[in-house]
């Protein structure tokens, strides 16, 4: 019923064809992209090839020392990806964890719990990420651990600890509904332990909520790198590597400087992916809570 109502979803069928296409080309990023993440569509020996428009040479043109955007496109959007799936992976394990134990236990581990997760919340979640990126960053024994402070393993950590509040709030809502049902009641009759009744029966029960927190996780996490990047505080994929961040920083310059394409392919590339996943999400939630489906 639920993989019905899913594929029900008209906006939702649509983005999840888009989203596997889209995943395997990023995926497959040697053999679908044209060229080389740093590989020059044509060497300076043989004509101009700076700010070239879109052409057969270059399907989305070329920057500012002759790098095809198309392939750096793909590059990049499987950078952004990897982010924004490894950080809202994390943040979703570290919430459920803790939303599942704070409604299970209640009490005073509650109270504190969520009073912690209001301070973080009641801040706008950009303004915590940059301040708490320079802080971090600044500490040299948690280096080994989090990365240098612009590597993408420090900023993969860096949302799954300032992103998980908003799924830990859910889960303990989900948490306190379900653990007054009788089904819950009978499992602790028969000396089922909190581990056990967590496991089987409470976060089963909650899945629909936590997949739809995840799809929103990671597109929240690659719009972040995204202005992260925007603001020069992004990522540094190294010499090999780029992402869908990097490429909407240096969009700046071609704002000024005319050249449309360096601006419309990476922020387009953007609101695809944004698009797509709040589809996914919203046709998780239908599908996944029958309350929604239209034909009771």
């Amino acid at each position: 019923m639920a993989w019905n109502r899913y594929w029900h979803h008209r906006g939702a069928a649509i983005s999840t064809v888009v989203m596997a296409i889209l995943s395997i080309i990023v995926i497959l990023a040697p053999f679908t992209a044209r060229y080389g993440v740093n590989e020059q569509v044509l060497h300076i020996s043989e004509g101009n090839n700076v700010f070239l428009p879109p052409s057969k040479l270059a399907w989305f043109g070329t920057d500012d020392i002759g790098r095809d955007i198309y392939s750096r496109l793909i590059w990049g959007i499987r950078t952004s990806m990897f982010i924004g799936v490894a950080s809202a992976l994390l943040s979703v394990v570290f919430g459920t964890a803790a939303g599942a134990l704070a409604g299970l236990r209640g009490g005073k581990f509650d109270d504190i719990m969520m009073r912690v997760t209001d301070i973080f919340l009641a801040f706008p979640f950009l303004v915590v990420v940059i301040i708490m990126r320079q802080f971090l960053g600044n500490i040299s024994w948690l280096e080994p651990v989090l990365g240098p402070q612009t590597s993408i393993r420090f900023i993969i950590w860096l949302f799954a600890i300032f992103g998980w509040m908003g799924v830990a709030r859910l889960v303990r809502s989900q948490v306190l509904v379900l653990k007054e049902r009788e089904f819950i009641e009978a499992a602790r009759a028969v000396g089922g332990s909190n581990l056990r009744i967590v496991v089987s029966h409470l976060l089963p029960n909650s899945i629909g909520p936590i997949l739809v927190a995840l799809t929103i996780s990671v597109i929240g996490a690659i719009v972040g790198e995204s202005t992260l990047a925007f603001f020069g505080l992004g990522p540094q994929p190294g010499s090999g590597g780029t992402s869908l961040g990097k490429l909407i920083e240096l969009s700046k310059e071609g704002a000024k400087q005319g050249n449309w394409w360096l601006v419309a392919f990476p922020c387009g590339a953007l609101v695809v992916l944004a698009i797509g996943i709040n589809f996914i999400g919203d046709g998780l939630r239908d599908a996944l809570d029958p309350k929604l489906d239209a034909g009771n």
